[in-house]
């Protein structure tokens, strides 16, 4: 009978214990706004300011360096707003190109648009960005591109919305949220008399910072997996996995290109590979040679065993998280660690 009892106590404790992971996974899941990928505390912090920052219709500026994934949190913020069914329309404000007899800057002319006869050249009439863009969202990428003419323009038509097509007469309308991005401090170019302080309050209501890669390195497996999916799905390839030291090298390199790299690796890999494994010699070149200049967590010189401990704790739950591709749960129980204190060593140590 006692060993009945006991049985029954310890299958309490692990539906107890399952249903702790089930709300954990439901909480994650529902933090995860649109297509974003990642269970970080920064991206959950990312994940908290998207919705809020959805439910309402003010302006909106996303910092980040290139391939952090501005435009896909601009369309992640559209598609959870009451202009989901508009339009999303995107302006790059660093790759335009004037056109030869067109007395307008590119970008007033991709932003406004010009009618037939407008300039030399002008051989049909061409819809701006901002009449496209009526009753959605209209993203400027990389507005800190934009020299301060263009910027007075932008300025005027944020604060009322109209605008004339070059060589048009006819005052128009549209009704658009702008979200922009930049990856250069605009407060500085500000100071330092590059960017309009009128139109930086203006797209300043609102923002969001994205962490580079290599700021939320617990993510780069579950970035790893959503890419060898849709490589699959793309190429019809049957990529399953990636081998160990395949993880090691992506966790060592410092992934300067971000996100946007790491995808372009992953298909590289994925397309490169000859069975249902990614292995580290189908990454390219520079993850293998940086991997060999990988440093250790472990901090040198005279430093504390209270230091000492703590940073060879954070390597050993580092490792238990790459190991789990970040689940917490299943982390914790490779450790023989409960939920509660996993939860508190990946706060405390900021994984």
């Amino acid at each position: 009978m006692k060993q009945e009892e006991q049985e029954i106590e310890r299958l309490k404790a692990q539906i107890e214990q399952y249903e702790r992971e089930i709300r954990e996974l439901r909480d994650i899941i529902d933090e995860k706004p649109g297509k974003m990928v990642g269970n970080s505390g920064e991206m959950r912090a990312v994940y908290k300011q998207i919705k809020a920052c959805a439910g309402n219709d003010a302006p909106a500026l996303i910092y980040g360096n290139d391939g952090t994934g501005k435009e896909l949190t601009a369309r992640t913020i559209a598609e959870l707003s009451p202009r989901k069914g508009g339009p999303f329309t995107v302006l790059g404000c660093a790759n335009l190109r004037e056109s030869f007899g067109n007395p307008a800057s590119a970008f007033e002319s991709e932003l406004f648009g010009y009618e037939r006869g407008a300039f030399l050249g002008a051989n049909t009439r061409h819809i701006g960005k901002a009449e496209v863009a009526n009753g959605g969202t209209l993203f400027l990428d990389d507005v800190s591109a934009l020299g301060l003419p263009d910027q007075e323009k932008l300025l005027r038509f944020m604060q009322g919305q109209t605008f004339n097509r070059l060589g048009g007469n006819m005052q128009l309308h549209s009704d658009v949220r702008i979200i922009a991005s930049s990856s250069k401090n605009l407060e500085e170019m500000m100071q330092q008399k590059l960017f309009r302080e009128d139109l930086f309050y203006r797209l300043n209501i609102v923002q969001i910072t994205l962490p580079d890669l290599a700021q939320r390195k617990s993510d780069i497996l579950l970035l790893a997996e959503h890419f060898i999916a849709q490589v699959n799905l793309k190429y019809g390839r049957h990529v399953m996995r990636l081998s160990t030291p395949a993880i090691d090298m992506l966790m060592s390199y410092h992934w300067p290109g971000n996100v946007q790299e790491l995808e372009n690796c992953i298909e590289r890999a994925a397309l490169a590979t000859t069975d249902d494994c990614i292995h580290s010699h189908d990454l390219p070149p520079t993850l293998q040679t940086d991997v060999t200049s990988k440093t250790s967590i472990i901090p040198e010189g005279n430093a504390s065993l209270e230091t000492l401990l703590e940073s060879y704790e954070r390597e050993i739950l580092t490792e238990a998280l790459r190991r789990n591709n970040g689940n917490l749960s299943a982390a914790g129980r490779d450790l023989s660690v409960s939920p509660r204190m996993m939860h508190y060593k990946v706060k405390k140590f900021g994984l």
